[in-house]
């Protein structure tokens, strides 16, 4: 069964300053998750590395779209769903950031809204 592709960033990662960081976006999408559990059931969810390339994503979406948290959408979304969508790359659609992640949910999933 082929599913959404959700990358988030892993916690406790090193940006040259040598103090661990972790990502607000995929933080807030994480706390999404575990106030709808049923989401994470229609999901894919993969946890990349800080450090690019993340190949993972590139994969996908090219290098310009690596940024996280970002949504791979299995299919195309359906024309009333189309707002949500952020870009397009390799024939797929994608929605980034976790406020525009978090409203696709809403309007797909039946979940709340962000306030």
């Amino acid at each position: 069964m082929a599913r959404d592709i959700l990358f988030l960033l892993k916690e406790d990662f090193m940006d040259g300053a040598g103090a661990p960081y972790f990502c607000p976006d995929c933080a807030q999408i994480s706390g999404v998750l575990s106030y709808f559990p049923k989401l994470r059931h229609k999901l894919d969810i993969r946890y990349v590395d800080f450090p690019r390339p993340r190949n993972e994503i590139v994969e996908l979406l090219e290098e310009k779209h690596q940024g996280c948290p970002v949504l791979v959408l299995d299919k195309p979304p359906a024309m009333d769903a189309l707002a949500y969508v952020t870009g397009h790359a390799n024939g797929r659609s994608f929605i980034s950031g976790a406020k525009a992640i978090a409203n696709y949910w809403s309007y797909t999933e039946s979940v709340s809204r962000p306030h």
